[in-house]
Protein backbone atom coordinates (compact mmCIF):
# COMPACT_ATOMS: atom_id res chain seq x y z
CA UNK A 1 0.00 0.00 0.00
CA UNK A 2 1.34 3.41 -0.98
CA UNK A 3 2.09 5.59 2.02
CA UNK A 4 1.58 8.73 -0.08
CA UNK A 5 -1.89 7.56 -1.03
CA UNK A 6 -3.64 6.13 2.03
CA UNK A 7 -6.81 4.21 1.19
CA UNK A 8 -10.22 5.79 1.20
CA UNK A 9 -12.19 4.02 3.88
CA UNK A 10 -15.93 3.92 4.20
CA UNK A 11 -17.36 4.49 7.65
CA UNK A 12 -18.21 0.77 7.85
CA UNK A 13 -14.68 -0.27 6.84
CA UNK A 14 -13.22 2.09 9.41
CA UNK A 15 -15.52 0.66 12.09
CA UNK A 16 -14.48 -2.90 11.21
CA UNK A 17 -10.82 -1.88 11.38
CA UNK A 18 -11.41 -0.10 14.69
CA UNK A 19 -12.74 -3.34 16.20
CA UNK A 20 -9.77 -5.29 14.83
CA UNK A 21 -7.20 -2.70 15.94
CA UNK A 22 -8.37 -3.24 19.51
CA UNK A 23 -8.27 -7.05 19.37
CA UNK A 24 -5.68 -7.67 16.64
CA UNK A 25 -7.33 -10.83 15.28
CA UNK A 26 -10.98 -11.91 15.29
CA UNK A 27 -13.52 -14.05 13.48
CA UNK A 28 -16.34 -12.54 11.45
CA UNK A 29 -18.76 -13.55 14.21
CA UNK A 30 -16.75 -11.65 16.83
CA UNK A 31 -16.57 -8.52 14.67
CA UNK A 32 -20.25 -8.85 13.77
CA UNK A 33 -21.26 -9.01 17.44
CA UNK A 34 -19.27 -5.89 18.28
CA UNK A 35 -20.84 -3.93 15.42
CA UNK A 36 -24.39 -5.14 15.98
CA UNK A 37 -25.49 -2.01 17.86
CA UNK A 38 -24.15 0.38 15.23
CA UNK A 39 -25.25 -1.64 12.20
CA UNK A 40 -28.21 -3.94 11.87
CA UNK A 41 -26.44 -6.07 9.31
CA UNK A 42 -26.99 -9.73 8.74
CA UNK A 43 -23.95 -11.87 9.53
CA UNK A 44 -23.49 -12.43 5.77
CA UNK A 45 -23.17 -8.67 5.21
CA UNK A 46 -20.36 -8.43 7.77
CA UNK A 47 -18.63 -11.40 6.12
CA UNK A 48 -18.99 -9.84 2.65
CA UNK A 49 -17.59 -6.51 3.89
CA UNK A 50 -14.61 -8.20 5.51
CA UNK A 51 -13.90 -10.35 2.44
CA UNK A 52 -13.95 -7.22 0.27
CA UNK A 53 -11.51 -5.60 2.69
CA UNK A 54 -9.20 -8.60 2.21
CA UNK A 55 -9.30 -7.99 -1.56
CA UNK A 56 -8.56 -4.28 -1.01
CA UNK A 57 -5.49 -5.19 1.06
CA UNK A 58 -6.92 -3.82 4.30
CA UNK A 59 -7.30 -7.17 6.10
CA UNK A 60 -5.55 -10.51 6.15
CA UNK A 61 -7.53 -13.73 6.43
CA UNK A 62 -6.02 -16.94 7.80
CA UNK A 63 -7.56 -20.30 8.52
CA UNK A 64 -7.17 -21.73 12.01
CA UNK A 65 -8.78 -25.12 12.60
CA UNK A 66 -11.35 -24.43 9.89
CA UNK A 67 -12.21 -20.93 11.15
CA UNK A 68 -11.27 -17.75 9.31
CA UNK A 69 -9.39 -15.25 11.45
CA UNK A 70 -9.02 -11.68 10.23
CA UNK A 71 -6.42 -9.14 11.22
CA UNK A 72 -5.76 -5.59 10.00
CA UNK A 73 -3.00 -5.03 7.48
CA UNK A 74 -2.90 -1.28 8.06
CA UNK A 75 -2.21 0.57 11.28
CA UNK A 76 -4.67 2.92 12.90
CA UNK A 77 -2.60 6.01 11.95
CA UNK A 78 -2.39 4.77 8.35
CA UNK A 79 -6.16 4.39 8.31
CA UNK A 80 -6.58 7.88 9.74
CA UNK A 81 -4.09 9.63 7.43
CA UNK A 82 -6.49 10.31 4.53
CA UNK A 83 -9.25 11.41 6.91
CA UNK A 84 -6.94 13.80 8.76
CA UNK A 85 -5.58 15.26 5.52
CA UNK A 86 -9.09 15.79 4.13
CA UNK A 87 -10.34 17.30 7.39
CA UNK A 88 -7.32 19.63 7.63
CA UNK A 89 -7.49 20.74 4.00
CA UNK A 90 -11.20 20.94 3.31
CA UNK A 91 -13.03 21.36 6.58
CA UNK A 92 -10.77 23.33 8.91
CA UNK A 93 -8.38 24.79 6.31
CA UNK A 94 -5.53 24.18 8.75
CA UNK A 95 -2.12 22.60 8.42
CA UNK A 96 -1.85 18.89 9.23
CA UNK A 97 0.15 19.47 12.40
CA UNK A 98 -2.64 21.49 13.99
CA UNK A 99 -5.15 18.72 13.35
CA UNK A 100 -2.78 16.03 14.62
CA UNK A 101 -2.28 18.02 17.82
CA UNK A 102 -6.02 17.63 18.49
CA UNK A 103 -5.43 13.88 18.73
CA UNK A 104 -2.65 14.47 21.22
CA UNK A 105 -4.85 16.54 23.47
CA UNK A 106 -7.58 13.91 23.45
CA UNK A 107 -5.24 10.95 24.11
CA UNK A 108 -7.01 9.19 21.22
CA UNK A 109 -3.67 7.91 19.89
CA UNK A 110 -0.60 6.58 21.64
CA UNK A 111 2.66 8.49 21.21
CA UNK A 112 3.89 5.87 18.73
CA UNK A 113 0.67 6.20 16.74
CA UNK A 114 1.01 10.01 16.80
CA UNK A 115 4.56 9.74 15.49
CA UNK A 116 3.45 7.39 12.71
CA UNK A 117 0.56 9.67 11.73
CA UNK A 118 2.89 12.69 11.64
CA UNK A 119 5.35 10.79 9.44
CA UNK A 120 2.59 9.67 7.06
CA UNK A 121 1.23 13.20 6.76
CA UNK A 122 4.73 14.60 6.25
CA UNK A 123 5.19 12.14 3.37
CA UNK A 124 1.78 13.06 2.01
CA UNK A 125 2.58 16.78 2.18
CA UNK A 126 5.65 16.17 -0.02
CA UNK A 127 3.40 14.51 -2.62
CA UNK A 128 0.09 15.64 -4.02
CA UNK A 129 -2.53 17.08 -1.71
CA UNK A 130 -5.72 14.99 -1.35
CA UNK A 131 -8.48 15.60 -3.84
Amino acid sequence: MNLNNPPDLTKAEYDILRVLWKSEQLTVREVHEQLQEAYSWAYSTTKTMMDRMVKKGLLNRETFHGIFLYRPLISRPFGLARLVAFFADRVLEMDYGSVVSLFGRSNALTQDEMNELKALLKQKKKGARPK
